[in-house]
């Protein structure tokens, strides 16, 4: 009788062992998760910022790229164009030593649709120079694929279904390069319709001096 009593009392204790192992796995692996989670927002925010950062120094080439190529530039005297284009030199230089990079992980299908979407702005971006307006209005219907609301111009149907296909980090890069390509082209058209007025004035000077 007493050996049955000391076996129930032993069997009861362990029970009360196994729960309270048991909970305090639970509690653990509750800690575990919860410091996961934290090192998601993390992980989230490191990749925004530099996601961030990649566009900083986009927009700070783009706007050395204008300043190095403006009509201003080429309005001022020798010795101060080159002062500046070395000023401007030296800024590209060092903009170009930062390196950011944030990569996007992919299935094989949004690889095989960034590629051809990348593929088709790149088309276009080595013809433009060829054909500025005809480049420009392929950009637009490009970008109007890339966007939600109702554009004012034809939307590339093709390209479309591409970009859709692309991971949304993909995508927003696409647009943002279209939407750059595209401010390259207006000063571009602003530069040569300059230069066309410059000649145009130059030959009535000419002319009246004749």
């Amino acid at each position: 009788m007493a050996q049955a009593k000391i076996h129930a009392k032993m069997n009861e204790g362990d029970k009360n062992s196994k729960f309270s192992r048991s909970m305090s796995m639970a509690d653990r692996s509750g800690r575990l998760l919860e410091s996961l989670d934290q090192l998601e927002l993390r992980v989230d925010t490191l990749r925004e910022a530099a996601s961030a950062l990649e566009q900083e120094k986009e927009s700070l080439l783009e706007m050395i790229n204008s300043i190095q190529s403006s009509q201003d530039m080429r309005s001022i005297s020798d010795g101060e164009r080159e002062e500046l284009s070395l000023t401007a030199s030296r800024l590209l230089g060092r903009t170009l030593t930062v390196e950011v990079s944030v990569e996007t992980i992919r299935n094989p299908q949004q690889q095989d649709a960034l590629s051809k979407a990348t593929s088709i702005v790149d088309e276009i971006a080595g013809e433009i120079l060829d054909d500025l307006e005809g480049g420009r209005k392929r950009l637009l219907s490009l970008l109007a694929a890339c966007v939600t609301e109702a554009p004012p111009v034809p939307i590339d149907q093709k390209f479309q279904s591409i970009v859709i296909s692309c991971a949304l980090e993909d995508q927003k890069k696409i647009k943002r390069r279209i939407e750059t390509l595209i401010r390259n082209v207006d000063n571009s058209g602003k530069t040569i319709r300059i230069m066309d007025h410059q000649k145009l004035n130059g030959q009535k000077v000419n002319k009246s001096l004749q």
